[in-house]
């Protein structure tokens, strides 16, 4: 299974519609899992699209977009359980929140976003993963997003735009 993994497209704020190229590798994902600060609603109408779409509700996300979602998510893909949350506070804390939100769940990794910047670490067997922002470089280095590859593990992966 591969999953595409995005967080902080605020849109249509940052951008007005998904750049066609990035749309074009995103083609032949299974699943994407967007981790909120998506904006409007109707992102995930073009990213289900595409592919079906889970996505939880971030900080800056619209009053619609924040009753319509979940903050926090548990899914369960190939066998692996994986929690999807947005995060809250200043980006050298968000680890400590994201920890602190599923502190009573046993997770193989955790889906976050938040500090638009890009991070992949496993701390105490959990892999912890933020795939960055493709449309806001505000702490981060370079836009991005991420690919989770599931087969007997999961491997991901960060792709740079």
């Amino acid at each position: 299974m591969r999953v595409a993994v995005i967080s902080d497209t605020h849109m249509p704020v940052n951008i007005r519609k998904f750049p066609e190229d990035f749309l074009e590798k995103l083609k032949g994902v299974d699943m994407i899992i967007h981790a909120g600060d998506l904006i409007e609603l109707s992102v995930l109408d073009e990213l289900n699209k595409i592919a079906p779409t889970k996505a939880v509700t971030g900080n800056m996300d619209s009053h619609k977009a924040r009753k319509a979602l979940p903050e926090k998510l548990i899914l369960e893909l190939g066998g692996f359980k994986i929690g999807v949350i947005h995060g809250l506070g200043h980006p050298d804390k968000i680890l400590e929140y994201v920890m602190e939100r599923f502190k009573d769940e046993k997770l193989d990794c955790i889906i976050y976003g938040h500090s638009h910047n890009p991070k992949i670490e496993t701390i105490e067997g959990t892999i912890y993963f933020n795939p960055g922002s493709m449309t806001d470089k505000v702490f981060a280095p370079y836009n991005s997003y991420g690919i989770l590859e599931i087969d007997d593990k999961l491997t991901p992966k960060i792709v740079r735009l």
